[in-house]
């Protein structure tokens, strides 16, 4: 797409037709975000006033996202951020962008109301710190595996005003601690569902957090083969694994299990007491 200044309805056209073209899914949407990040607008206020005339370098950057988008990056990584919960975060190829689903991790952790919660395989950090925003008398402690990941974490914990509430340590389970309450969101696709997932995924994000061998299963197989630190766990997984998950979780000792859905009506998340 060449960057050429003209009017918002103009640009937001011709980036919907090609992103359309190109199998993009809400082209429309993702060229609104696209534009609003290129100009620095609100999108309420480029939908406002369509005949307002972009500037030329305001234009050159919009062309320039929208054909890395028409690349199938994710928009989240185009304009470095994601919004989950109460909170932004600043996202990269290091790190998973953080999905809706993964809120219910969040809400659960405001029912139980814990003092000290553990998140394993934070990522960009969202369950962590959205759990440290939203219960103020929490201590939270989050780990990975992967030092990129730690990184983007920390960046974000900083930027939010959240590093003196949220501590971050390599690896999985912290030794010697114990928690109130447990939250995972490891990787959990299976090797045979890898070739028909959006290209999104498949050529973007950090491969190692996504796939978890044949079935999706080994990283709660690992988990869920030791010692947990906490009377309650709460895991993310994938459609259709919630059967599964709930028999690894009864087998590590938790005697009340419960499933909960997303908004799609998926077994979405595995609850462990």
């Amino acid at each position: 797409m060449t960057a050429v200044a003209g009017t918002v309805r103009d640009a937001l056209g011709a980036a919907t037709e090609a992103l359309a073209a190109a199998g993009v899914e809400g082209p429309r949407l993702d060229a609104e975000v696209l534009l609003a990040a290129a100009t620095g607008w609100e999108r309420a206020a480029l939908i406002a006033d369509p005949g307002a005339e972009l500037e030329p370098a305001a234009a050159r950057r919009f062309g320039e996202a929208v054909r890395r988008r028409l690349r199938r990056e994710p928009v989240a990584y185009i304009v470095g951020r994601r919004g989950f919960r109460r909170l932004e975060l600043a996202v990269d190829r290091r790190v998973l962008v953080p999905r809706p689903e993964t809120e219910l991790l969040v809400e659960l952790a405001a029912e139980v109301r814990p003092r000290r919660v553990l998140d394993v395989g934070t990522g960009s950090g969202a369950i962590a710190l959205a759990v440290a925003d939203e219960l103020a008398a929490a201590e939270v402690v989050a780990t990975d595996t992967s030092p990129g990941a730690l990184a983007v974490a920390q960046a974000n914990a900083e930027r939010l005003g959240l590093a003196g509430r949220v501590r971050f340590v390599p690896g999985t389970l912290p030794e010697g601690e114990r928690f109130d309450l447990l939250l995972a969101n490891l990787p959990y696709v299976a090797e045979r569902d890898w070739p028909s997932l959006q290209p999104e995924v498949t050529q973007w994000e950090p491969r190692e957090a996504l796939l978890a061998g044949p079935d999706g299963l080994d990283a709660y197989r690992a988990l869920f083969a030791q010692p947990l630190p906490a009377p309650v766990v709460a895991v993310e997984l994938g459609q259709g694994q919630a059967p599964a998950v709930a028999q690894l979780v009864r087998g590590a000792g938790f005697e009340q299990v419960e499933t909960r859905t997303d908004l799609a009506g998926i077994e979405r998340v595995v609850v462990g007491r």
